[in-house]
């Protein structure tokens, strides 16, 4: 393994003395405007990125070569020196569980719910929000603040702050309050049905403020003559939302599906401490984290976690394709 990852560090060295060559033979003779580039300012602006490099080699670049290579081995984590390579039987295996719908179709099938279901809503509250704290109103930016204050906090610490107010019997704030009105206790967070559709309303609450803020920025830069125009025009509010808003956020709508569709395809924190394994909550991104912390399978885990950036990627190629802006 050490011997692997000198060479891969080896590789990555090499590349990057490559395009440091490159540049500084560039610099010798480029010029763009009044600016000179000297081999002396290309060589620090290198070793200026330098330890940045370095991290991004050892903790990002490192970990996905040796994923990519476990996926297609029988690797355990108690016996490191007995690894085989085995083909695709890691992915054999994943497809023979995904027709006995086992783990893997649990995960894939809740994966899929809350995909479907947090990307549109998180969206739609993010800009709902970003529409109300742009208007002129005095006193705007302390809702600003309250509404962006979810995203500051801790996954972790904003999963058990639900599981108190959710939480099964008397104990939980919502039952004690259902108790008040003569209501029996609701096992919110245990019902096979609803779980996780209790997970969607608390990521999408949680995780919207960041998105207003990319959305308001948007809003910002758009030409506010366009909205008087379409108002002389006779257009009410839905249509200069409708010909004026979208069209100027496309950009910015583009980078925001694509980014929360990422980061929903990851969900892991919020059911791992709200409900646990549960066949009715697990997740892809959690079932790689079983498979490989708790049964030590890191092979079969990488052979999802692979699964998962295929499908992610293309998913995401597809997106960005089909909300391309014309030239």
């Amino acid at each position: 393994m050490v011997l692997i990852s000198m060479i891969i560090i080896g590789v990555f060295v090499l590349l990057l003395g490559a395009f440091i060559l490159k540049d500084v033979l560039v610099a010798k003779r480029a010029k763009v405007k009044t600016v000179h580039y000297t081999v002396r300012g290309t060589v620090g602006a290198y070793l200026m990125l330098l330890p940045a490099l370095a991290l991004l080699c050892i903790f990002v670049l490192l970990p996905i070569v040796y994923s990519l290579g476990y996926a297609f081995t029988d690797y355990y984590l108690l016996r490191p020196d007995e690894v085989q390579f085995i083909g695709f039987g890691n992915f054999a295996d994943i497809f023979e569980d995904i027709a006995a719908r086992g783990n893997v179709y649990n995960a894939i099938m809740n994966t899929l719910k809350f995909v479907v279901f947090v990307v549109p809503l998180q969206i739609g509250m993010a800009l709902g929000l970003a529409l109300l704290v742009n208007q002129t109103i005095r006193g705007m930016g302390v809702y600003k603040v309250l509404y962006f204050a979810p995203v500051v906090i801790s996954l972790t610490v904003t999963s058990f702050l639900w599981v108190r107010i959710l939480g099964g019997g008397e104990t939980g704030l919502l039952n004690s309050f259902l108790a008040q009105l003569g209501i029996s206790p609701v096992s919110f967070l245990y019902d096979p049905q609803g779980a996780m559709y209790w997970i969607i309303f608390v990521s999408a609450w949680q995780g919207c403020g960041y998105q207003m803020l990319i959305f308001l920025s948007g809003l910002k830069g758009i030409d506010k003559t366009l909205y008087e125009a379409a108002e002389l025009d006779g257009a009410g509010k839905g249509k200069q939302f409708l010909a004026v808003t979208l069209p100027g956020l496309r950009s910015v709508l583009t980078f925001v599906i694509v980014t929360v569709f990422i980061g929903a395809c990851k969900i892991m924190v919020q059911p791992m401490l709200m409900t646990g394994d549960q066949s009715f909550t697990i997740t892809l991104n959690y079932l790689m984290y079983i498979e490989g912390y708790t049964y030590r399978w890191v092979g079969y885990s990488s052979a999802i976690a692979l699964m998962m950036t295929v499908v992610i990627g293309a998913i995401t190629c597809v997106q960005r394709y089909l909300l391309r802006e014309d030239d």
